[in-house]
């Protein structure tokens, strides 16, 4: 496979694996098996249990497991076409997955700012309307 499809497939498939990791990490949806995974891995004697627990609390350790998977479904590989491409294609993906959850987090944080923003203007506005 040529570089530039191999580039292709690179920032093409760090996109699901970036969903996937932010929505099991971070989104309402898994809110419950989260907060049970982060009590667990708080409260867990065994190491490996804590461990365990932890990979579904964090986005960066998370994405890599999801990067496995995806790499064993596409068989994608990076650079070299031997046991060497899947290694540096695991690494390659993880990274450029969690450019792009960094962006997110940072175009989230941005939009919550703004809302909070206009919610305490538009409280201000009401109060010199009243007075």
């Amino acid at each position: 496979m040529e570089l530039s499809v191999q580039i292709t497939w690179l920032f093409i498939l760090a996109i699901p694996i970036a969903c996937i990791a932010w929505t099991v990490t971070h989104e309402e949806i898994f809110k419950e098996p989260r907060l049970y995974c982060v009590e667990r891995s708080q409260e867990c004697k065994k190491l490996v249990e804590r461990k365990f627990f932890y990979l579904f609390t964090c986005e960066y350790c998370f994405s890599h497991y999801i990067t496995a998977v995806f790499l064993i479904i596409t068989k994608y590989k990076l650079l070299y076409d031997d046991w060497r491409g899947y290694l540096v294609s695991l690494f390659a993906l993880v990274f450029i997955a969690n450019i792009y959850m960094s962006l997110f987090a940072f175009l989230r944080q941005s939009l919550k700012v703004e809302k909070i923003e206009a919610k305490l203007k538009d409280k201000e506005l009401k109060e010199e309307i009243n007075k």
